[in-house]
């Protein structure tokens, strides 16, 4: 399968769960990954970005619940055996080029032109659920969310990262002219999970500041920038509430960002592949800030 293919089929998909979803109970489908946690190579690296999404809907969709993946080559060397008959599901794999080197004289379009480039190619891949010979591995991700223990792990992080939260109110928003990030009190939430999801969502706006990420929108999506960058942050809440194993929180202004959401993937079939990747790229600056690294796939 070529990639734009993929990325036509991702999206599609995305689009539809997202129409049933919103039907009521407000449950998008990037859910799936915090519920299931950060899907992972047979040799317990992370995927990342659109496979960090994607892979999880592929699973939610057939009551898998490992999270565990590899090719067929992969289960093979790990002593496991792909049944006849499974369908394999495809994911990407971005790789960079750089045209040969020239000895000749290059004018600045020439010096362009040599730059790395990304390309993304497709390859197919197993979940655990699919082989023979990996029962030990079906057992191995069943751990427990929201935790006490990972709810001080979340309230450490945040309080490595250092940024400024007001807490108190009823709203959840991050305000760039000052900087600052508003919740409403721990207390106030249903359960403390919810809490730590909320300032996950909130982080990821503030890593977009023009002293860090500088993440603007505007020219990639125009008038639909803000629901972008809403998406993006609600991609990267799931990306952290996966990796910390804490539960993801249904935000109530789901129905204000509906419309740009869909509007935004039904004009382009790569704006996932964006979101996706500007939500990762959120996730390691939040990582890398509180001290905290991952391993992963060198899939996007």
């Amino acid at each position: 399968m070529r990639a734009d293919d993929l990325f036509t089929k991702i999206t599609a998909e995305l689009i539809d769960d997202i129409e049933t979803g919103s039907a009521g109970t407000w449950r998008m489908p990037w859910h799936t990954l915090a519920d299931a946690g950060t899907p992972e190579s047979v040799g317990g690296r992370r995927y990342r970005g659109l496979n960090s999404l994607w892979l999880p809907m592929v699973a939610a969709a057939n009551g898998w619940t490992s999270g565990i993946w590899a090719t067929y080559r992969g289960w093979q060397r790990h002593g496991a055996q792909v049944r006849r008959g499974e369908r394999a599901t495809q994911v990407v794999l971005w790789k960079q080029t750089r045209p040969a080197d020239r000895n000749d004289t290059r004018d600045d379009n020439d010096a362009e032109r040599q730059r790395p480039r990304l390309f993304a190619r497709t390859y197919a891949v197993f979940a655990a659920e699919q082989v023979d010979g990996a029962d030990d591995l079906l057992a191995r991700r069943r751990l427990e969310r929201d935790t006490p223990d990972r709810i001080e792990t979340a309230e450490r992080y945040f309080a490595a990262i250092g940024s400024r939260v007001e807490q108190g109110g009823n709203r959840a928003y991050y305000q760039p002219t000052t900087d600052e990030i508003h919740v409403p009190a721990l207390e106030q939430f249903d359960q403390p999970a919810h809490y730590y999801a909320t300032l996950a969502h909130e982080h990821a706006h503030w890593t977009g500041h023009a002293d860090r990420l500088s993440r603007d929108l505007t020219g990639r999506f125009g008038d639909d920038a803000y629901a972008a960058e809403e998406l993006v942050a609600e991609l990267a809440a799931a990306m952290w509430c996966a990796q910390h194993d804490i539960s993801a929180v249904t935000r109530p202004d789901h129905a204000a960002y509906l419309a740009g959401w869909l509007r935004i993937l039904r004009a382009d079939t790569r704006a996932l592949v964006t979101a996706s990747s500007k939500a990762q790229a959120a996730v390691d600056y939040l990582n890398d800030t509180a001290g905290v690294g991952a391993d992963s796939e060198s899939a996007a």
